[in-house]
């Protein structure tokens, strides 16, 4: 028998080991052991398994939701109606502005504490305006805070009172507040109803006593106040006859009669509803030509354009001849 020929009974087959006959395996070398870890650190297989720290929780799974469009846009619909809806009650309950209301006048009080208050008020421009007046339209008194005044409001307070034409609010920090005016100049006295009032170019009414006033033109009759600028600039063209003017009767607030050198027992003079300025430029020069003054006139009727209509006062009978005609001569 050779060395190739090798018979191997059942007795020597290999058979599982036990403890006690197991044979090492030969030991890898280093470079080999380091490619197998590598390789098993790719594949996820050297990973270190961390130890769940206390009690595990499970997660619960939540319903995924898929809407359709038309869906998703009808939700984003209810919710910005939601929104505005919302946004409106709060602000029409005024919390809003209640809370902002409070903010800002806490701030202003701590301003004045700091030394920006009204301590003085100075005026200028003022003759019939009483400060009362300026001060309840001003809407600022000593010791308010002078950085919570709205100037262009208080503006618009003081052109509202009836003698002011003009106004203007200045604030000169730390404490004090100039105000400037300008009243309305009176250029007639309106007689209605009884009442005598100053009128000023714009027609409104200023209000006080006419005292003082008395050589100003009268004009009389309803809506003779707001017209009386209009009627001044027309007599003004004749700067002669003018002044003899002493009152102006508004009739049927359609055309004027005008009272020259007397308001109530002077010479009439009835002026027309259309051409009233062409008018009173031919009484003017009738005057210059012809004197009518000078004869006993008490009425002129220039209200037809063609021609005078004129009335003489009637001349005095002589005390002889009301002797004779009472006996009867």
């Amino acid at each position: 028998m050779s060395d190739s020929d090798i018979i191997i009974s059942a007795e020597d087959r290999i058979r599982p080991s036990t403890t006690a006959d197991t044979v090492p395996l030969p030991r890898l070398s280093r470079p080999r052991r380091a490619a197998q870890k590598e390789k098993r650190e790719v594949r996820g297989e050297g990973r270190p398994e961390t130890k769940p720290k206390g009690k595990l929780r499970r997660r619960i799974p939540f319903p995924r939701l898929n809407f359709t469009p038309l869906q998703k846009l009808s939700a984003a619909g209810i919710a910005m109606t939601t929104l505005v809806v919302g946004g409106a009650v709060i602000w029409y309950s005024g919390i809003i502005q209640r809370t902002t209301q409070t903010m800002i006048t806490q701030v202003m009080q701590a301003t004045a504490h700091a030394g920006f208050r009204v301590d003085e008020i100075t005026v200028a421009g003022r003759s019939r305006t009483t400060m009362d007046q300026l001060a309840a339209a001003l809407g600022s008194g000593h010791g308010s805070p002078i950085l919570s005044l709205n100037l262009e409001q208080a503006k618009d307070r003081l052109e509202a009172l009836p003698s002011v034409r003009q106004a203007a609010v200045e604030r000169r920090l730390p404490d004090t507040l100039h105000i400037a005016i300008i009243e309305r100049q009176p250029i007639a006295v309106w007689q209605n109803n009884g009442t005598h009032m100053l009128v000023d170019k714009d027609g409104h009414v200023i209000p006080g006593s006419v005292a003082g006033y008395e050589g100003l033109p009268m004009v009389v009759g309803d809506g003779a106040g707001s017209r009386a600028s209009e009627l001044l600039a027309m007599l003004a063209t004749e700067p002669k006859l003018a002044p003899r003017v002493k009152a102006a009767i508004r009739v049927g607030n359609r055309r004027w009669n005008l009272m020259l050198d007397d308001a109530h027992d002077g010479l009439e003079v009835r002026l027309p509803e259309d051409e009233a300025a062409a008018a009173w430029k031919r009484l003017a020069e009738l005057e210059n030509s012809q004197g009518l003054t000078n004869r006993q006139v008490r009425m002129v009727d220039l209200r037809v354009p063609d021609r005078m209509i004129l009335k003489t006062e009637r001349a005095a009978t002589p005390p002889d001849a009301t002797r004779r005609k009472d006996n009867g001569a």
